[in-house]
């Protein structure tokens, strides 16, 4: 509790962010209809890695470079469900993935009969007052219906205004 108009002030020791071995303090986990359909989504189309799983639960932590997910299957062990389940899941939600190239995971997807939910595009964001960063995008929508948008950097520029 906060009293005589002090602060209170939290120390949270975790590992160095640039650590390869550092996890991120944010991890998303996705409630799937059907967890080996997402890995084959996720790992065999998009190039994420099983980093470790539980099959018996219907759970499976999932990486690609600092990018952490992690997909649980809905009814196969515990579930936190706030309100009813209604596809597609994931509404409102897209997922920003930096990747370094987007060939790969495009000719996946191709290959495997897949469309994209949007085609490529270039595109540029202001970030600051005269500059903006650009991204190579496009977005997919995996099994269940979340919005996945892998991005390649295209560098930063000077904004005309």
């Amino acid at each position: 509790m906060v009293s005589s108009g002090s602060v209170e002030r939290f120390a949270w020791h975790h590992e160095d962010v640039n650590s390869p071995s550092a996890d991120p303090d944010l991890v998303p986990e996705l409630l799937v209809s059907n967890t080996q359909a997402s890995i084959a989504f996720w790992c065999g189309l998009c190039g994420f890695q099983i980093k470790y799983q539980r099959p018996e639960e219907g759970f499976a932590y999932i990486t690609r470079g600092s990018a952490h997910l992690m997909l649980e299957q809905h009814g196969v062990g515990r579930n936190w469900i706030t309100a009813p389940l209604e596809p597609p899941l994931g509404r409102g939600i897209n997922f920003q993935i930096s990747v370094e190239s987007l060939d790969p995971i495009l000719t996946a997807l191709d290959d495997a009969g897949h469309p994209p939910f949007m085609t490529p595009e270039e595109k540029w964001y202001r970030i600051r007052d005269r500059e903006e960063a650009g991204v190579r995008q496009f977005l997919v929508v995996d099994p269940d219906g979340y919005l996945i948008r892998f991005q390649a950097s295209l560098g930063h520029r000077h904004s005309p205004t």
